[in-house]
Order: C-alpha cells, then sequence, then structure tokens
C-alpha cells in the first residue's frame, strides 16, 4: 500500500469519527441534564436564574418571583396552532397532576392570542389543567424571544435554569425523570 492511499484512508477515518461526534453530541445536547444535585439560590446577574416577571394567568392569578421561590418551575412556550404543542399539552397535564402537590409549579406561555372562548375551547379539547399565561412583551424578552414551538424551560428549587431550553416537545418520561430528581432536592 502507498503512502498516499494510507494518508487517503486516514483522512476518511477521522472524518468519520468527528462526523460521528458532531452528530452524537448534537443529539444529546437538546436533552435536559441536571447539575449538582442540590438546588442552590440563583444569583440574579447569572443568565441561568428564572426571569423575574409576573407571569398572569388566564383567570388573573398572578405568579412572582417570590411567590416560585421554592418551587421547581416549568415554563412551556406553546400556541393553539402548534401541532407537536397539542401532542405534547396532555402529557405536561398529567405531569403537573402528579407533581404539583409536591411543589411543581407549570406554567404554560401562550404564544397565540385566542379571544377567552376559544381558548377554554382548547383547554377542554386538549386536556390542559395547568395554568395558562399569555405572552407578554416581558415574558417574551426574559426568555430571548422563543422562536420554535413548543419550548420548556425547567427551574430547580434555587430558580436556575437546568440544563437548556427543550426545543420541540419533550418526552413524558424525559420530564417525570427530571421532576423526580429536582422534587428530591431540598
Amino acid at each position: 500500500m502507498n503512502t498516499k492511499a494510507l494518508i487517503g484512508i486516514l483522512l476518511a477515518g477521522t472524518a468519520g469519527i468527528v462526523i460521528f461526534l458532531f452528530v452524537h453530541l448534537s443529539a444529546d445536547s437538546n436533552k435536559i441534564s441536571l447539575g449538582p444535585s442540590h438546588a442552590q439560590a440563583c444569583n440574579k446577574s447569572k443568565d441561568d436564574c428564572m426571569p423575574d416577571v409576573r407571569y398572569i394567568d388566564t383567570t388573573g392569578r398572578a405568579y412572582t418571583i417570590e411567590q416560585l421561590a421554592g418551587k421547581v418551575v416549568v415554563v412551556n412556550f406553546w400556541a393553539t396552532w402548534c401541532h407537536p404543542c397539542q401532542k405534547e399539552i396532555p402529557d405536561l397535564s398529567k405531569l403537573y397532576e402528579k407533581y404539583k402537590a409536591k411543589g411543581v409549579v407549570m406554567l404554560g406561555v401562550m404564544m397565540d392570542s385566542p379571544n377567552d372562548s376559544d381558548l377554554l375551547n382548547f383547554q377542554s379539547d386538549n386536556a390542559m389543567t395547568y395554568p395558562v399565561v399569555r405572552l407578554s412583551a416581558d415574558i417574551d424578552t426574559a426568555f430571548n424571544h422563543p422562536q420554535a414551538l413548543p419550548t420548556t424551560f425547567v427551574f430547580d428549587r434555587g430558580g436556575r435554569q437546568v440544563g437548556r431550553p427543550r426545543v420541540g416537545a419533550i418526552s413524558p418520561d424525559e420530564l417525570s425523570a427530571t421532576l423526580d430528581e429536582l422534587v428530591a432536592q431540598k
């Protein structure tokens, strides 16, 4: 075998390994992964803290950063026209019912603007039980204008964001495993 053939084989093998690693790491980068096993108070000067904005649900109830302190918070951006959102809403509702007594707050931030009647029908048709918050300019800015729907953020009891935002429908098993670990932290 000549030198050129050997170099060609080595380069092809190296390129294959680089492509494999890129694909493998890219696929895992969207998963929620937990950091330290204890919830530490969030330093408000950091980007990974829960945004300090008022979340007002469609019933008029306000959720402030002070009221959410010490709770695990799931913020899910969605829209009524979004098919992946419609698919994940019943699963999110089941998880909300399972974990709300354990200190989990789930807020569905609605990116579109149906009237109240259409929203109630949508919630009923899709078995949506968790609070719905209409998007405000403050929320949109605080979460860096989520472009893809659905997008889910998870915050631990200390107000620190857990992993990266999950873009696309989140698997109920993945979110359940994350919530199990977070509610166990004190």
